[in-house]
Formats: C-alpha cells, structure tokens, sequence
C-alpha cells in the first residue's frame, strides 16, 4: 500500500516506521516546511492518506484528498465542530474518509468499558462522575479529541448527565460543573503520552478506571491498521467501526 503522510512530526515519523515495517510505501510527506507539495497530483501516488497535522492544517487537507479522490485517515482532532459539514462533504463527493481521536486498540476497548460502566451508574444516583486528561504540553487541544469521546460516551449512557465542561490547570479560571454536567479536567505536563481517567465519587467510596499510554507506538499502529481496513471501503467511518 503506497501512503501519504500529511503531518510529519512525531506520529507522523512513527507512522512512517510501522508502515514500512508493515510493509507499505511512504510516496508523500508533507509538513510544514513544504506545504505546496499538498498537490492532487502528487496526493493521488498513494492509495490512502494519514493525517496527523494541527487542527488548522486538517480540514484543508481532508478537503485536499476528497478533491483528490484518495481515501484518507485522520488522527488529528480539535476540528470536530466541523464534523457534520465534513461528512455532509464526503457523502456528496462520494469520498472515503475515518476519522477518530484515538486510535490504539487499547484506548477503544476503554471507550467500550466506559460506555458500560456509565449504564451500570443509572441505578446508582449517589455517584457523581468527573474525566481527567494529562497530555504532553506540545497538544494543542484542550480537551483532548479523547476525552470529549470519553464524555459523549458518559453523556450517551448516564441519563443524568446532558453536557462537559472543562477546566484547564493551567488556566487560573475556576470552571464549577452543574448536576448535569460531565467536568472534564485538562492538565498538560512535559512527557505524558497520553493518561484518561473516568472517577465516580460518592460519600463513601470512589470507582476510576484509567487508560495510561507508555508511548505513541499504540497510536501510530492504529493508525496504519485504520489504513489498511479503509482498503476497498466507500463512504464515512469513525475508528470505532473497525472494533465492531
């Protein structure tokens, strides 16, 4: 499979090194030292994209690669208010696209435990539920793209929950969350791949599952396997498809 990858920073270099060891043929790297080379020529020498940029660079090349007619897989988060326009795009141009905001098989079994450990939470009303994230301090998105699924995932499931909020440590702005609301809590510490936390309080005890990430290795391997099952595929796909 020949990929092209648009962000060649940290993930995109570990991508580039468990794709060739998959196998596969890096034909296109595009960072920010050469943005013009993000051309329909150049993006249609591979069979599919990866995109691991910023959250501004992400929509123009999601749209470079619609345009393009290659199917593309993007890592990237912090554009999400554009999801609906994005899919409304790929329906009517016939493109192919999956998206997530996390792509270790790790994190989506976590994604599935707290879906099932929020309905379980229905009957026990005396249970509060707050998120924590601690990321590297080069993210720059706050909430992580995970946390909010981890959120939506509790919003989906706790019939007392309807919306998040999120505090940032950093930030001396105290964020107080309502009754229903979800507080997500976002600190950014040097060398933390990537740390989730779902806690449920109550007068008498504490429940918390965590997913802790060693490295990026989970998320770059995720990423390529993404790839490859988007083979063959038409249409618009969450990362959650692939572990149905």
């Amino acid at each position: 499979m020949k990929i092209a990858l648009l962000g060649f920073g940290k993930m995109g270099q570990l991508i580039e090194q468990i794709a060739q060891q998959r196998g596969h043929e890096i034909v296109l790297k595009i960072s920010v030292d050469n943005p013009f080379d993000l051309t329909k020529e150049n993006l249609r020498k591979a069979d599919v994209a990866i995109d691991f940029s910023t959250p501004d660079a992400a929509l123009q090349n999601i749209y470079a690669c619609f345009d393009a007619d290659v199917p593309v897989v993007v890592g990237t988060t912090g554009w999400y208010g554009k999801l609906q326009e994005v899919k409304n795009e790929c329906d009517k141009s016939n493109s192919t696209m999956l998206y997530g905001s996390n792509f270790s098989i790790g994190v989506n079994l976590f994604f599935k435990l707290n879906k099932f450990l929020s309905k379980l939470m229905n009957d026990h009303p005396e249970y509060d539920v707050q998120l924590e994230e601690t990321h590297h301090t080069q993210k720059l998105d706050a909430p992580s793209g995970t946390a909010i699924t981890l959120a939506e995932g509790v919003i989906e499931n706790l019939d007392r929950k309807n919306e998040w909020v999120n505090q940032v440590t950093d930030i001396p702005v105290e964020v107080s969350a309502k009754p229903d609301q979800v507080l997500i809590e976002s600190n950014r510490v040097d060398h933390i791949p990537g740390t989730h936390s779902i806690v449920y309080s109550s007068e008498v005890d504490d429940i918390e599952i965590t997913h802790t990430a060693h490295n990026r290795n989970g998320f770059a391997l995720g990423a390529v396997i993404s790839a490859e099952w988007l083979q063959n595929r038409n249409g618009f796909f969450n990362v959650a498809d692939i572990f149905e």
